[in-house]
């Protein structure tokens, strides 16, 4: 019986009916109790007005805002919280080591894109 020094491993990826990539631009969490690193992931925007009231002109166009819900609309923002992530601390640095990686890519992706430019403008 011969063995295969050249074996391989394969990952197969299944994602749920539901499963929908979402943009977030932040994070908010910690440290648990229970010593797990949890992350909150959130997308912040400006707040969407719940109803805003014009006033009617004599000509019976609509005219200057009048009222606002809720008030604190201009001077507050929305942290939408789509999903989390909680992780022990073995899978947390090894989350940490992989973007490290892919920032890594990114950062030499974004280099050689400028060089490129640079060349083209000489």
């Amino acid at each position: 019986m011969s063995h295969n020094h050249d074996s391989s491993f394969a990952f197969k990826y299944v994602f749920t009916y539901d499963y929908n990539p979402v943009y977030v631009n932040g994070a908010h969490g910690g440290v648990s109790p229970r010593g797990e690193l949890v992350a909150n992931f959130y997308l912040e925007r400006q707040p969407l007005p719940n109803e805003i009231t014009h006033a009617v002109t004599g000509a019976g166009a609509i005219g200057e805002v009048t009222d606002v819900d809720p008030k604190d609309l201009n001077s507050s923002m929305v942290r939408y919280v789509p999903c989390g992530i909680v992780l022990n601390y073995a899978n947390a640095r090894d989350l940490h080591k992989w973007l490290g990686d892919k920032i890594s890519e990114m950062e030499r992706l974004a280099e050689a894109a400028s060089e490129m430019t640079g060349n083209a403008a000489q």
